[in-house]
């Protein structure tokens, strides 16, 4: 009796397969769809990699022309302030200082600042070298005289930097500050 449900089961079995086309169901490898979604996954990874490096290379390349997080920046104009022979000449240290420092700055400024930079002769804009004149001015006649140390001088320049760009809202309208002579007498 076992021998003829066996029977029944296989010939209940025989019609199903014949109705599918006669052959038997394949079974997929799981290997193949192992490896399909792999080379999908790394397709992926790298159109996304793709995608995300073009998008920080267009940002590099069509800023704004501030400086970046790592402080690079387009080139910039290098003006000098004060007079174009003597630099600048200014009491330091204080009323009871007695000390006179005659110097020579040049400041790298932003082409981009066209409130601070006249674009056609590349030179200041009059009411911005007014204004970047007297800040200087009180910034050097403000500054004691341990603070003109050559040690001191990076944070000298940067001090500098920040109380001018602060003039102009906090903008980046100076990149950098160069010394070229400096003499305290």
């Amino acid at each position: 009796m076992a021998d003829k449900d066996k029977e029944k089961d296989a010939a209940a079995e025989a019609p199903e397969e014949e109705a599918e086309g006669g052959e038997q169901p394949k079974k997929k490898s799981p290997i193949i769809l192992i490896a399909v979604l792999a080379v999908v996954g790394l397709a992926l990874a790298a159109g996304i990699s793709v995608f995300v490096t073009t998008q920080i290379m267009a940002n590099a390349t069509h800023g704004d022309g501030d400086e970046d997080e790592d402080g690079k920046h387009e080139p910039g104009i290098f003006l000098q302030l004060g007079d174009p022979k003597e630099g600048i000449l200014v009491n330091v240290g204080g009323p009871r200082g007695g000390k006179f420092l005659k110097t020579t700055i040049i400041l790298e400024m932003n082409p981009n600042k066209k409130s601070v930079i006249n674009e056609e002769t590349k030179a200041f804009q009059p009411d911005a070298e007014i204004k970047i004149m007297d800040t200087t001015l009180q910034f050097l006649r403000a500054t004691k005289i341990e603070d003109f140390d050559a040690e001191k001088q990076d944070e000298f320049k940067k001090q500098l930097k920040d109380a001018i760009n602060a003039e102009f809202g906090g903008s980046s309208a100076v990149f950098d500050i160069y010394i070229k002579s400096f003499l305290l007498q």
